[in-house]
């Protein structure tokens, strides 16, 4: 049996949290939700608890004070209500919950509050707003699936990512290969990912957006076509994510939250 991660909130316990103070604490927001007809429903779940202990574990042995919270399993699914099991929470229900997380964190003295969101459907900006100026909380918000560029993104991956493609098929064939569904031949049991397109040009290319209903939008839930996906892809990524990632959280465990933080004020 391995011993408790000092980093990892749910393995810890009292004696070694009332002796430790923190600076920072992440908090990963996950969903359930179906991903094509191959992934597992706790998709998202799995991603932000990997990257998560990836990023925390690297800060931790570089000298950050940092603690990772357990991920939280719902998100908001209302464009997904049609699909069995897609577990919905609404924004202003999801903004209670995190905006009372972060209270508690304040009460234990932390203040630095990293949203590690592995769910596109968390739109946590809008909170971050609301919150600015009413919590003593510094509030940063990393949509992990947006901390590299397209040129990065097509130096691992062939196709473009949406939902359940080749970018999570390959992290979850990395680190939970045993939930990815195959056929008899090997491949995976999974359509292409297509989409439907849309009857206007202005919301085709983006100009004018809709929340988008996926039992329309998709066959499946689907959205990225995952047949090039492998385990070497996603470790890859998390490669990249954890050099990213880790030392902005050595950063913020580090720096002085004053009055002109984060801004470099001559």
């Amino acid at each position: 049996m391995s011993a408790p991660r000092p980093w990892k909130l749910s393995e810890v316990n009292y004696g070694h949290v009332k002796n430790t103070q923190y600076e920072v604490a992440v908090l990963p927001l996950g969903a359930t939700e179906p991903h094509n007809l191959h992934l597992p429903y706790g998709t998202d779940d799995y991603e932000g608890t990997q990257i998560g202990e990836r990023i925390c574990e690297a800060a931790h042995n570089q000298g950050a004070k940092v603690i990772l919270l357990p991920t939280m399993p719902y998100g908001t699914e209302t464009n997904m209500r049609q699909f069995p099991l897609a577990m919905n929470v609404d924004p202003s229900t999801l903004f209670a919950v995190v905006t009372d997380l972060i209270q508690s964190l304040v009460q234990s003295g932390i203040k630095k509050v990293v949203l590690l969101n592995s769910h596109g459907g968390n739109e946590m900006k809008p909170l971050l707003r609301e919150l600015y100026g009413k919590t003593e909380a510094h509030v940063f918000l990393c949509n992990w699936f947006k901390a590299f560029s397209d040129e990065e993104y097509h130096e691992i991956f062939t196709h473009k990512e949406d939902h359940a493609g080749e970018m999570e098929t390959s992290m979850i064939l990395a680190y939970r290969p045993e939930l990815v569904a195959r056929r008899p031949d090997g491949s995976f049991d999974a359509d292409s990912g297509a989409t439907r397109p849309m009857q206007m040009e202005a919301l085709e290319n983006g100009w004018v957006s809709i929340t988008r209903p996926w039992h329309l939008l998709t066959t499946n839930s689907g959205s990225g076509n995952p047949h090039e996906a492998t385990a070497e892809k996603g470790d890859r990524l998390m490669e990249l994510l954890v050099n990213r990632l880790a030392p902005f959280l050595v950063q913020l465990s580090n720096a002085q939250a004053d009055e002109k933080f984060p801004f470099i004020v001559e």
